[in-house]
């Protein structure tokens, strides 16, 4: 499969979340401030691409009996290294996400691609997916806690945005807000996939 294609999948195509469905309560939870959602969806970004090219290169060494607990036991690796980083270098930051971060080792995305991709494709693909997936994940976490920061406290990484008469909208900073923000994320990315279908077709 053409690497670039495989990149841009995990973008639009087969976005972890608005077209899989998959990794949604930590997409929800930590989207109420934009620092938040960059720092959550990097962080997946980083233990996804490392899992999956420790998986890819000794795939042939790991026996099916046990590749489940191996997989875990890899994922959960990189997760401790990330959690680490974020308590040492942006305290803050990793307060303020919680249990989430350590979640991310029984996150559904990461467990799916490197069971379902990682453990049978090789270094170059695996990185492109790795690559589009995090960034999938992490584009749709950025808009997300973007406009729900804005809408819910005018501001944006903390910096004030909206006029200071601006009455903060509550509704964007509790779980509804944020299911409702994501059902407009659904529906863009359905818009972009039907007015790509038509050029994907004429070079197909």
């Amino acid at each position: 499969m053409n690497l670039g294609r495989i990149f841009t999948n995990g973008i639009v195509r087969e976005n972890p979340l608005l077209m899989l469905m998959i990794g949604l309560c930590s997409a929800l939870a930590v989207t109420t401030a934009t620092a938040n959602g960059i720092g959550m969806g990097l962080s997946m970004t980083f233990v996804l691409l490392m899992s999956e090219l420790v998986i890819s290169i000794f795939k042939k060494l790991i026996p099916d009996s046990v590749r489940i607990p191996v997989f875990i036991i890899v994922i959960a690796a990189f997760t401790t290294v990330i959690d680490y980083m974020l308590k040492a270098y942006f305290p803050d930051l990793s307060k303020a996400m919680g249990v989430f971060i350590p979640l991310i080792v029984v996150n559904c995305i990461i467990m799916g691609r490197v069971e379902g991709f990682a453990s049978k494709r090789s270094v170059p693909e695996i990185t492109a997916d790795s690559l589009g997936m995090g960034l999938g994940y992490t584009w749709v976490l950025t808009g997300i806690s973007v406009i729900r920061e804005l809408l819910g406290s005018g501001t944006v990484l903390g910096i004030q945005l909206l006029p200071e008469s601006f009455q903060p909208i509550l509704f964007f900073v509790m779980p509804p807000g944020g299911f409702f923000v994501f059902a407009l994320f659904i529906s863009l990315n359905l818009l972009i996939k039907a007015r790509l279908k038509p050029i994907e077709e004429e070079q197909s």
